[in-house]
């Protein structure tokens, strides 16, 4: 049984004090280029850079008591390093972060800014996830995985529960596939609050394990993941893509020429900074703008921790 329009609503209650309700912005000169009325539910601007703020505060806020105290623990090289570790340290409670040696220094040092105590590891999988069981082990943290775990789902859920809010007429809610918490979560906020919208998601070609597990009906993998949208390339999990499955239209595939223009386009004409993980939504639109034409499309751009020192363009 699926979470219900109260669960999610009650989430966001439970973690509106530790989060930023993030604005809305509008292009005029986006919305000429591509036909399509398009509102950028700016993540971007979210404490600590990305969405997955939302996702890690409810995952700490929803445990017991006598769990938060022994802390949290997880495995990333990325946003959800941060984002842990800021929840957990404006809730009270340690954070233990399993990061890839490989992991660069400025990620390392964001997480150390948020109090994170990082572990090191090699960078397989197989090695991450026994370095957080260790660490389990040995403190009695409780281990919140990036994307596949139920609360972070539904934490994730509410920026497009937001959007919707304040868009409630939107045809489409489009936000980019990675491990697929974001996009589960914001299917939900579309199926219990969207009047007649559809929830789409954008995912590189060169990285399209979530394309392809929506035409197989199972989880895919990718043998390789070349793509610039570095924060896409992890994998779908059994509680994310039952969820998917049902609620997810269809998923739209963008090359990597696009996402750069994508990026560009953002960055020039609404003067901020996204990943280029968000700048798939946008290139969604350009590569498919004749079918939405003149309709009203809600963007999730999932987040703005962009190394200034290696910009794609």
């Amino acid at each position: 049984m699926q979470p219900t329009s109260e669960q999610l609503l009650k989430v966001h209650k439970r973690i509106e004090s530790y989060i930023h309700r993030t604005p809305v912005l509008t292009s005029t000169l986006i919305n000429q280029l591509t036909g399509a009325e398009i509102f950028f539910k700016c993540e971007n601007f979210q404490k600590m850079g990305a969405f997955k703020m939302r996702g890690a505060a409810n995952a700490i806020l929803n445990l017991p008591k006598s769990k938060q105290k022994n802390g949290v623990v997880t495995h990333s090289s990325g946003n959800f390093a941060q984002a842990l570790s800021l929840a957990a340290k404006s809730i009270g409670v340690p954070a233990y972060i399993v990061m890839p040696d490989t992991a660069p220094e400025v990620k390392k040092a964001a997480v150390r800014t948020y109090c994170g105590q990082i572990t090191e590891c090699p960078s397989t999988l197989k090695d991450r996830e026994r370095t957080a069981a260790e660490i389990v082990k040995n403190t009695g943290a409780t281990f919140i995985h990036p994307s596949n775990d139920l609360d972070v789902i539904l934490g994730q859920g509410t920026a497009a529960l937001e959007l919707l809010q304040e868009q409630p007429e939107l045809a489409s809610i489009i936000c980019p596939v990675g491990g697929g918490g974001l996009i589960a979560g914001s299917s939900l906020a579309v199926k219990h609050f969207g009047k007649k919208a559809t929830c789409i998601g954008a995912e590189p070609k060169a990285a399209d394990d979530a394309w392809r597990s929506l035409k197989s009906g199972k989880i895919e993998q990718n043998e390789s993941a070349e793509t610039i949208a570095d924060g896409l390339k992890t994998q779908l999990g059994d509680v994310n893509f039952p969820i998917i499955l049902d609620n997810v239209s269809e998923i739209i595939r963008v090359e990597e020429p696009e996402i750069l223009e994508a990026m560009k386009l953002i960055w020039q004409h609404m003067k901020i900074i996204v990943e280029a993980s968000s700048a798939t939504t946008l290139a969604a639109i350009i590569k498919e703008k004749e079918r939405f034409q003149a309709q009203k499309i809600g963007v999730i751009l999932s987040g703005g921790n962009v190394d200034l020192d290696n910009l794609p363009f």
